[in-house]
């Protein structure tokens, strides 16, 4: 039985259609993963699905009983009260409880004959303990602290935590009421790896189903069992993590290309023989063709149209002078705010064309090192020294000096002077086109304040990125896309992220700080995950548990003919760019084929055949190639 179900959901706002005629359940225990590009619908859906908002047509139908609990991408904490006493909230009916045994306890105390009322305290405190009535401040203490919550925090009124903290809050207090249903909108944005991880485990044995919007491809991999995909105002349904879903909507695509791209062939071939023998000998068989095609499409058996492509932002760095071979060298260093030494650093030597992954909790010093090494922040002590011919670029200033009364387009032509028309060209490829160039920067989503922010990076030309969360708030083709250009860059990166799969494609070092320490790692990311295993074997994030319907983490780092799955991606796209280019060049060539055969053009026919034989080789090459990747 579902605990939810949606039947033919349709929402407009005005005359823009978000989405028509969804229809999804949600069977108990269910874990989905929602994903889309960013404006496709996902919050609006949640949103629906939730109760938030109510949908312009079709219905939402909630199991008799079932409890359904929604974390928003911006939780609102209403109250003066502290942090505990928001999460005590989520035991009221047990708090409850727990008062009429204390006044039944003062009742007997006080009674000669409390024979009735201990009859009834009986009762009371068994449900009391079947409920977990003795152990709910302790889950409460342990939901707080796997979020990333000290004991410290725990009387800080609601209205001093900081955004991420309430969101964090809101989590942490949906998690201890367990319903029937957990519905979350990017549940990872303010959380670090080590509450991440913690989170993928507490939903490995969470009772629920949970229904989640992420950006964050390792932690679908680990949590989801199914994948919905909405795009285009359709939702479809896909099985396995997000690592199985990218496989088969890859599959799927390649098929719907190779079936459209042989259909126009056909098409192409029925209405060349049309035209030749209307009118002539063959006009009966002429006609029976034309009523053919007549029969195909009007049964829709015809295909409008190939796979849609994505517009997706074209980003490239590029380092305009190249740096010695040491690029960062410290010595003795210590960082920190106001003349307090926050971290101690051991002695470091940053090579050139090496990416270095910071990580740790929040609040640790991963951003303070990272504005100290660029010289944002002074020393404590020690030092700092570039190597020769060092530029520096950083992403997290770029993001944070965006000027909130400036137009898109002044912020790119303060870095460089370029001319109006290169500027708005070089903002296209960031995905801002027409008049958007000229909105207000405070206009801009979070995602749109990314792009912005990586469209000046990309202009400075720098030998060394210093990038501080530059995957947060951009969607997964976005997240795909930096990763691919991280990736062929031929300078240094330090790179500060909960992106874990972004850490796995890239680091060939890690950094990993704690309160007061630093620990530098060589190799990457599964060399760090096996040093963690061996130097913390008691530490309860170690690699997350498959979840109850057996998804299964991907294997990054398993090479694929001889490459791994970040090179094979870029391969991927390679291949998929050329089988494009061949089936458009066989499409034209077809077209002239039919028109020499018509003008009898013997010569050209004989040189396009030739042509055509050539490309419909080369397409199948490309498309074998490619199939070795995506199967």
């Amino acid at each position: 039985m579902s605990i939810l179900s949606a039947n033919s959901l349709g929402k407009f706002y005005g005359p823009d259609e978000i989405f028509s005629d969804i229809s999804v359940a949600i069977p108990a225990g269910a874990r989905i993963a929602l994903v889309g590009p960013n404006g496709a619908g996902k919050t609006t859906l949640l949103n629906l699905l939730a109760g938030i908002d109510s949908p312009t047509s079709g219905t939402v139908s909630q199991a008799g009983g079932a409890r359904l609990s929604f974390l928003p991408q911006r939780p609102e904490l209403a109250g003066e009260h502290s942090l505990w006493r928001e999460q005590l909230k989520a035991f009221a009916g047990l708090r409850s409880l727990e008062r009429r045994l204390a006044d039944l306890e003062r009742r007997m105390a006080e009674a000669d004959d409390a024979a009735s009322d201990l009859e009834v305290y009986g009762q009371l405190q068994a449900e009391f303990e079947r409920r977990g009535g003795y152990e709910y401040e302790t889950r409460i203490k342990r939901v707080l602290s796997g979020l990333g919550f000290s004991p410290a925090d725990y009387d800080v009124p609601l209205p001093q935590l900081s955004g991420g903290e309430k969101t964090r809050a809101a989590l942490s207090r949906l998690l201890l009421e367990e319903p029937d249903l957990l519905i979350m909108d990017e549940p990872t944005n303010h959380l670090d790896i080590q509450a991440i991880e913690w989170l993928e485990n507490y939903l490995a044995s969470f009772a629920g189903a949970v229904l989640a919007v992420s950006h964050d491809r390792y932690f679908m991999d680990h949590f989801a069992a199914t994948v919905w995909e909405i795009e285009y105002g359709k939702l479809q349904t896909y099985r396995g993590n997000y690592s199985a879903y990218s496989q088969q909507r890859a599959r799927q695509r390649e098929s719907l290309r190779h079936d459209y791209y042989w259909q126009r062939q056909f098409i192409r071939k029925e209405e060349a023989f049309i035209r030749r023998h209307m009118g002539s000998r063959g006009t009966a068989q002429a006609k029976g063709r034309l009523k053919k095609l007549a029969t195909m499409k009007k049964r829709g058996a015809i295909l409008e149209s190939g796979p849609r492509r994505r517009k997706k932002m074209s980003l490239e760095l590029s380092d305009h002078q190249r740096s010695g071979d040491q690029v960062i060298l410290t010595r003795d260093l210590r960082i920190g705010y106001d003349g307090q030494a926050l971290l101690l650093v051991p002695d470091l030597l940053v090579q050139r064309g090496e990416t270095i992954a910071i990580i740790g909790a929040n609040g640790v010093g991963k951003s303070t090192l990272l504005k100290t090494l660029s010289g944002d922040l002074p020393v404590q002590a020690g030092e700092v020294r570039l190597g020769a011919k060092v530029e520096v670029a950083y992403f997290a200033q770029a993001h944070e000096t965006l000027n909130a009364d400036s137009a898109i387009i002044d912020e790119i032509r303060a870095v460089k002077p370029l001319p109006l028309s290169q500027a708005r060209d070089w903002l296209g490829r960031f995905l801002f086109s027409g008049d958007d160039v000229f909105r207000p920067v405070s206009s801009l989503s979070g995602g749109e304040r990314g792009r912005l922010a990586l469209a000046k990076l990309a202009l400075q030309g720098a030998s060394l990125l210093l990038l501080d969360e530059p995957t947060n708030h951009l969607d997964i083709d976005s997240q795909e896309v930096l990763q691919s250009v991280l990736g062929a860059f031929g300078g240094t990166i330090l790179l500060v992220s909960h992106d874990r799969y972004l850490v796995d494609a890239l680091a060939t070092q890690i950094w990993e700080i704690r309160p007061g320490e630093m620990k530098v790692v060589g190799g990457d990311y599964q060399e760090y995950l096996r040093w963690r295993k061996q130097a913390l074997p008691n530490e309860s994030a170690q690699a997350p548990s498959p979840d109850r319907r057996g998804a299964k983490p991907a294997a990054y780092r398993a090479k694929k003919y001889g490459l791994n799955p970040f090179e094979a991606a870029r391969h991927t796209a390679k291949l998929e760019d050329r089988i494009q280019q061949l089936e458009t060049s066989l499409s034209e060539i077809g077209l002239q084929l039919d028109d020499a055969s018509l003008a009898g053009d013997a010569a050209a026919v004989r040189k396009l055949g030739l042509a055509y034989s050539q490309a419909e080789t080369e397409l199948e090459a490309a498309l074998e190639e490619w199939g070795k990747f995506v199967t």
